[in-house]
C-alpha cells in the first residue's frame, strides 16, 4: 500500500532528491510545503518568489501549501501547515536533511507535534555522491544563493555539474554545501513535466550571502 506524503520543500536538490527516491518506491506526494518570509514575497532561506513557485507547482502538478511566517511564529505555523496536509491525506512528511541532528530533531518535532509520521530518506549518506546522484539522474540544479564567507558570486545562475561540484570542493567547501555554503533551486528533471524558465539577473547581498534574482 502506497504512503500518502508532504514534502518540506525549500525548492533545492536535496528535498527535489528526496521527493524522486519516494516516488520511484511507490509513494504518493499530496503536496509540497514551503516558509514564505512574512510580508514579503519571498521563501526563507533560497529566496524564491511565489512565480517560480507556482511554476514549479504546475511542472511537478503538486499543490504548494504556503507557510507564511516570521521568525517568532515560523515553528506553529508550518506545524498548522503540516496538520492542513494531514487533511489533504498525508500520513507522513519528507524532509531532505542529510546529517545535522538538530535540523532532524527540528522536523521530527513538527511532525510529531502535528500527528504526522516522518522520513528522511537521504540520511546519513555521503553528501558527495548524493549531488552526483542528482546530477546523474538528470535534475538541474541552478545555483540560487552563495554565503560569501566560501564562495564568490561567480557561482550564482550555474547549474551543477560534476565539474562545478570539483570546483566548489578547490575552494575547500561540502559539495553538498550541507552547512549553507550555497544553495541551489532545480528547474527541471524527471519528475517536471516542464523546465522552469528562469533569467539570470544579477545579485544582492543579504546577510553576508550573495542571491541571485530570477
Amino acid at each position: 500500500m502506497s504512503n500518502k506524503f508532504v514534502l518540506s520543500y525549500s525548492g533545492g536538490k536535496d528535498c527535489i532528491l528526496a521527493l524522486y527516491r519516494k516516488i520511484e518506491q511507490g509513494d504518493v506526494p499530496v503536496a509540497l510545503l514551503t516558509t514564505v518570509k512574512k510580508y514579503s514575497e519571498e521563501t526563507w532561506t533560497h529566496g524564491l518568489t511565489f512565480d517560480l513557485l507556482e511554476q514549479v507547482s504546475k511542472s511537478l502538478e503538486l499543490p504548494i501549501i504556503y507557510a507564511q511566517c516570521d521568525v517568532s511564529e515560523y515553528e506553529d505555523v508550518f506545524e498548522e501547515k503540516l496538520k492542513e496536509a494531514k487533511k489533504m491525506g498525508a500520513t507522513s512528511v519528507v524532509y531532505g536533511d542529510i546529517d545535522i541532528e538538530q535540523h532532524k530533531k527540528w522536523g521530527i518535532d513538527r511532525a510529531e507535534h502535528a500527528g504526522l509520521d516522518y522520513e528522511f530518506p537521504l540520511w546519513q549518506e555521503d553528501r558527495e555522491k548524493l549531488v552526483h546522484e542528482v546530477i546523474d539522474s538528470g535534475f538541474k540544479a541552478v545555483i540560487k544563493k552563495v554565503n560569501l564567507d566560501y564562495m564568490s558570486e561567480d557561482f550564482l545562475g550555474k547549474t551543477l555539474t560534476k565539474e562545478l561540484i570539483e570546483k566548489i570542493k578547490s575552494k575547500g567547501v561540502d559539495p553538498c554545501g550541507e552547512n549553507g555554503e550555497y544553495h541551489t533551486f532545480v528547474v527541471d528533471g524527471p519528475i517536471f513535466d516542464y523546465k522552469i524558465d528562469i533569467k539570470y539577473d544579477k545579485s544582492k547581498i543579504e546577510n553576508n550571502c550573495a542571491l541571485s534574482i530570477m
